[in-house]
């Protein structure tokens, strides 16, 4: 059936609506369940989106610490190569 209520909480006053959530007074039950299941969807395709985005960083943050795990290494190498050719030269 129809939806007068929408009239009354104001949502169908004031001419055409802008948005694609926005219900206009002859909304049937039908339109609602479609428009629903359209939330729905939108909101699981999120929910997955989500997910991966989680998936994704978590990765990165993995291959952060390996990237500065190597970058100590690395600093330590450095600083006891130059510490010993400072002992070799008497510096």
């Amino acid at each position: 059936g129809r939806l007068p209520a929408a009239r009354e909480a104001g949502l169908a006053e004031g001419g055409p609506l802008d948005h694609s959530y926005s219900l206009s007074s002859g909304t049937t039950s039908e339109e609602l369940l479609r428009k629903l299941n359209e939330q729905r969807d939108i909101i699981a395709l999120l929910e997955v989106k989500m997910k991966e985005m989680k998936g994704s960083i978590r990765r990165l943050r993995l291959a952060e610490a390996q990237l500065r795990e190597v970058i100590r290494e690395k600093d330590r190498l450095l600083h006891a190569a130059s510490a010993g050719t400072r002992k070799r030269h008497g510096l």
